[in-house]
């Protein structure tokens, strides 16, 4: 269930510093609970300028869940697409074919996630932490930039970790599922009464995957399209982080390999050669200190560096492989304020900098050696944002936020934000809602060149690419347990970069395009009782396109969601249940159908005084659905899983 997480108003951007039951709180206090990600400071989910969505550490053991893709399906407004190599997340029926999720800002507590290259967020297997880390997930939807920047385009996602007290000691888990998926993770938390802390986390994972058939390649020199043994997956994951007076430090590393049964980008089928490699780090350096009791000042130092490379496979029968991917590094410094200098006001003040110092691209086949693409580039942005939270009244506030943005490549961008707030009644809160974001072309999409098959060319006259927003929502509480969300948005896209492929080469290319104009409702509802919590959600919308294009692929005019997690009577068990229905969308050529998917899981927690067992069950009814795939496939669309098990032990010593 999405529900807020109450956190101390003097924590105004830390997890709070134990854990929190939610299902033994009362529903009125939920409702009063707080947010951070819409404006990077705490407040009540009733101020936010945003219908700010939370997911809990409790609703992802009570499903299940195995990645941040897993997680965010459940979100109101949300939906997925997965081509057996990465998951790509659309809202309010946008998901442009070639699109890499870089109209989503990623963090991880706080730290943005997304690289310097493609912009990516990842969201699927390649999600660098474990979901039995994470304290809570925010997603605020709707335009960010005005205190973000650059990506927070549709949305911000703030995964935010566990303090080290709450996992203190030591822990393990194993897991073991069908088609040869297994894992391993351990993590060691420690605390000490003046402040310290310090928590170390590992895990290890690897699947076979299953044998696909794909019909577009269905002759007898292409295995007649079963492609086996290549859809396998393996990674590790590192974690840290500690704190010691005012200062935090955090450090991160993950790496997966993933092979690729799909033949995409014109390879050849069945090559178990083919595949991907992606590793990422971060390093971040934190610096707290209060300014009095109104007002407190942070820092951060930080690093990251991303490299992704695939192995491809264009002729079967000869000996070479093309080895194309991207390497970047940047490093930057964040400074924020957050004081209330005034009766009834409340700023945020801050300045960003971020150098992306290296940034390159390389595409060459390795014996005998070719190179095709060595493109070795750097640049910068500066950021400088302030937002005034302004009481009108006992029952109105007002939002107003202004950012400054300067790209060393497209110069100067401003995005402003408005909310106007109104506490209606007891329990009835109604929100207009107004913003605009923006998103630079990335390195990718103006740099990349390779000349052959799947290949694409090269577009530095790209420009950015904007969005206008407008919002109604209504957060209404009709009794002491029950609520009711409904939210109208209209989106307005102005220069929509797409990918698009040229008739007379066959290659592609990213260029902007007609803008496009998105409508729809959204309707959720939430109810509570003493061990248990039900969210059930609607969304209707519509995409419109100016012009010819990708026109609306992907684009689902309808989704239903449905979570509910009980106990099951008086046995150890707890049951978390949940179905979707994404409606039929386009594909590039053709349309696929609408599907329902159900997911079971059980959870006890009573095997021993330490350990704990879970049983999920993944597309319980083994419903056969497909999801469109981008251009670099010659399938139209890519059937996705059957059903599946997995068994995981938790043990906590």
């Amino acid at each position: 269930m999405l529900l807020l997480l109450q956190l101390p108003r003097a924590a105004l951007a830390q997890a709070p510093a134990g854990p929190l039951d939610l299902t033994a709180l009362p529903f009125e206090q939920l409702l009063s609970l707080e947010v951070y990600s819409a404006s990077k400071f705490l407040q009540p989910a009733s101020e936010a300028p945003s219908s700010v969505s939370v997911i809990s550490a409790a609703e992802i053991r009570d499903f299940g869940w195995r990645t941040l893709a897993d997680v965010l399906r459940s979100v109101r407004g949300l939906y997925l697409s997965y081509d057996r190599n990465y998951s790509y997340l659309g809202a309010r029926s946008f998901l442009r074919p070639g699109d890499y999720n870089s109209r989503f800002l990623l963090q991880i507590d706080g730290n943005r996630i997304n690289d310097a290259v493609y912009d990516q967020a990842p969201v699927g297997g390649e999600f660098p932490l474990e979901l039995d880390l994470i304290e809570r997930i925010e997603y605020a939807p709707g335009p960010g930039s005005s205190i973000y920047g650059a990506n927070a385009f549709f949305g911000v996602i703030n995964v935010i970790t566990k303090r080290p007290r709450e996992l203190g000691g030591a822990r393990a888990s194993v897991e073991a599922g069908q088609f040869g998926a297994r894992k391993g993770a351990a993590s060691y938390g420690w605390s000490d009464q003046r402040g310290g802390e310090l928590l170390l986390a590992a895990s290890s994972y690897k699947s076979d995957g299953r044998d696909l058939y794909f019909a577009e390649f269905d002759q007898p020199q292409h295995r007649h399209g079963m492609a086996r043994g290549l859809d396998y997956e393996s990674g590790q994951r590192f974690f840290a982080k500690g704190a010691a007076g005012p200062f935090s430090l955090s450090m991160q590393h993950a790496e997966r390999r993933k092979g690729v049964p799909t033949a995409s980008f014109e390879q050849a089928f069945g090559d178990p050669r083919s595949r991907t490699v992606d590793a990422q780090s971060y390093l971040d350096l934190g610096y707290r200190r209060a300014l009095g009791a109104d007002a407190e000042l942070s820092a951060r130092l930080f690093f990251g560096r991303f490299d992704s490379a695939g192995d491809y496979v264009y002729n079967a029968s000869a000996d070479s492989v093309n080895h194309d991917g991207s390497a970047s590094r940047w490093w930057g410094v964040d400074l924020k304020s957050v004081s209330a200098p005034l009766a009834g006001h409340k700023l945020v003040a801050g300045a960003e900098y971020q150098r992306n110092y290296r940034l390159a691209q390389y595409s060459y086949d390795v014996a005998p050696r070719r190179d095709y693409l060595n493109d070795r580039r750097d640049n910068q942005r500066l950021g400088l944002y302030l937002q005034d939270e302004l009481a009108l009244g006992q029952t109105l506030l007002l939002n107003a936020g202004l950012r400054y943005d300067r790209h060393s490549r497209s110069g100067a961008a401003f995005s402003p934000r408005l909310a106007l707030i109104w506490q209606a009644g007891p329990g009835t809160t109604l929100k207009a809602l107004y913003g605009t974001a923006y998103r630079e072309p990335n390195n990718f999409e103006l740099y990349y060149a390779y000349p052959g098959p799947g290949g694409q060319t090269a577009n530095t006259l790209q420009q950015r690419e904007r969005i206008r927003s407008a919002e109604l929502a209504l957060e209404r509480q009709l009794r002491s347990n029950e609520r009711v969300t409904v939210s109208v948005f209209e989106n307005k896209v102005s220069g929509l970069i797409s990918q698009s492929t040229d008739a007379a080469s066959a290659l592609t290319s990213y260029d902007n395009g007609p803008g496009a104009k998105a409508r729809g409702v959204e309707v959720e509802y939430q109810r509570h009782w003493a061990a248990a919590t039900l969210r059930s959600s609607y969304s209707w919308q519509r995409l419109r396109q100016d012009g010819a294009g990708a026109g609306n692929v992907n684009a689902p005019a309808h989704l239903a969601k449905f979570n509910l997690a009980a106990p099951l009577g008086r046995s150890p068990w707890r049951a978390g249940a949940e179905a979707h229905y994404v409606g039929p969308r386009d594909t590039l050529l053709a349309r696929t159908g609408g599907y329902w998917l159900a997911n079971l899981n059980l959870l006890s927690s009573g095997l021993t005084r330490h350990a704990d067992v879970a049983v999920g069950v993944y597309n319980l009814f083994n419903r056969r659905y497909a999801d469109p795939a981008p251009g670099a496939h010659r399938q139209d669309s890519i059937a996705q899983d059957g059903r599946s098990a997995r068994v995981t032990v938790r043990y906590a010593f």
